[in-house]
């Protein structure tokens, strides 16, 4: 079921000087701070031009972006934004299909999405049902069945292919072919417990998934749908949780996110030789739990959005001590998910409340030493790196072995600058 009627509040003052909308739900006071109140999941279509929001009690909000022009907000103009009625909480969304980044593919991948007219939204539910609604319609396209737990995690590959992955608490990633209405599919078995998220390698060959509670990062192979190998488990002291993953734009780096009782750290890992290259970590002198809920690189690589339970938002770069950017500290911002803009500036972060924020990102040009290493590394594996007759030091600069380990304290940067 679909509906023009707005769900929330588009004219919310900014608190925070790098806050630039807050979108709040208008639902009943009964239902404020009620299990299933939580944005899960937001997410941007490839071209920028359309948010989702998981908005809490089976309601999927999906709004024209920019959100912010005067005629908007005044309510002034028709904005063409929809709410679907999903029927369960849901925990996952993703639009898709993503364009091939080869500028001929993508190409091609637009004509032939304009040709039928169509953008497809797909939302994994609570009671493992996957819906794939045309958002220009809003209707049903067809529900995937299979999954017997809660759907957490929805990826296209960044291919231009009817193909999404999901990942569930029934311990298995599915990996769904669109084009055949989902009855054609490919399971992966392996974790052994809850999967908390899931994450496809730029040149589509590899799948990276974490375990929550069995705290393994497994890698799969997106070709030949087998295992290839696991890149944790069994060496940290103390107990700790998974929650989040994300492949580098060049696909020559896995960020995976964890945390303990007074701890969260981010590695970061080359996916081709299950190497840890570096780790960023933040220590509390009280114990409680510092969780980190998601990460996402930007879309040119250069910095990784991070949601924690103490800020809503952090912006780290890879080998820089501190933030590039963080938001004020805030022990009840209660994060759960971040996503950046496909072009970068701003990032989207949901909540346990069912708001959502935009904050203003980081616009770092890029160095022309960065740009010829992404484009290198999106085709060249580790592998194929490690034989040619470089010299070390700009070896290790395409491999990413020269960022440094990265502790930082919170209590040092309570006065960080945005």
């Amino acid at each position: 079921m679909c509906s023009t009627e707005t769900n929330a509040d588009l004219r919310q003052t900014p608190s925070d000087p790098a806050l630039v909308l807050e979108l709040k739900t208008r639902r009943p006071p009964a239902l404020e701070g009620r299990a299933g109140c939580e944005t899960w999941s937001v997410d941007f279509s490839p071209d920028g031009a359309w948010f989702a929001w998981s908005m809490g009690h089976g309601i999927v909000w999906v709004v024209a972006w920019p959100l912010d022009s005067e005629d908007s907000q005044n309510g002034e103009t028709d904005r063409g934004d929809k709410s679907f009625s999903c029927g369960h909480p849901v925990w996952g969304l993703a639009f898709g299909p993503r364009p091939p980044k080869s500028a001929a593919a993508a190409w091609q991948a637009k004509a032939s999405s304009k040709g039928n007219g169509s953008l497809l939204l797909a939302t994994g539910l609570e009671n493992g049902v996957i819906k794939i609604w045309s958002v220009f319609t809003g209707d049903v396209v067809f529900d995937l069945h299979g999954h017997e737990g809660v759907v957490r995690d929805l990826v296209f590959p960044q291919n231009g292919t009817l193909t999404l992955i999901s990942t569930s608490r029934d311990k298995t990633l599915r990996i769904w072919d669109l084009a055949q209405k989902g009855k054609k599919v490919q399971v992966l078995s392996g974790h052994k417990d809850w999967i908390s998220c899931c994450s496809v390698s730029s040149d589509c060959s590899m799948i990276a998934s974490v375990g929550r509670f069995d705290r393994m990062v497994c890698l799969w192979s997106l070709r030949s749908y087998t295992f290839i190998r696991n890149l944790a488990g069994g060496i940290h002291k103390t107990l700790y949780l998974l929650s989040s993953c994300d492949f580098s734009p060049d696909g020559a780096v896995l960020a995976t996110a964890a945390f303990s009782g007074s701890s969260w750290w981010v590695d970061l890992w080359d996916p081709y030789t299950a190497e840890k290259l570096a780790t960023m970590a933040d220590f509390f002198d009280d114990y409680g739990q510092n969780q980190i809920s998601a990460i996402q690189f930007s879309p040119n690589g250069l910095h990784l959005a991070m949601v924690t339970d103490d800020r809503a938002l952090r912006i780290w770069e890879p080998g820089q001590r501190g933030m590039v950017m963080q938001t004020k500290a805030d022990r009840d911002s209660n994060g759960l998910c971040c996503k950046y803009h496909p072009k970068g500036g701003v990032v989207a972060t949901g909540t346990r409340d069912g708001h959502v924020r935009f904050w203003k990102a980081p616009r770092t040009v890029p160095s022309l030493c960065h740009l010829s290493r992404s484009v290198l590394r999106h085709s060249v594996s580790t592998h194929q790196m490690e034989p040619l007759p470089l010299p070390k030091r700009i070896l290790q600069y395409l491999t990413y072995r020269n960022i440094p380990e990265t502790c930082c304290s919170s209590s040092d940067e309570e006065d960080w600058e945005h």
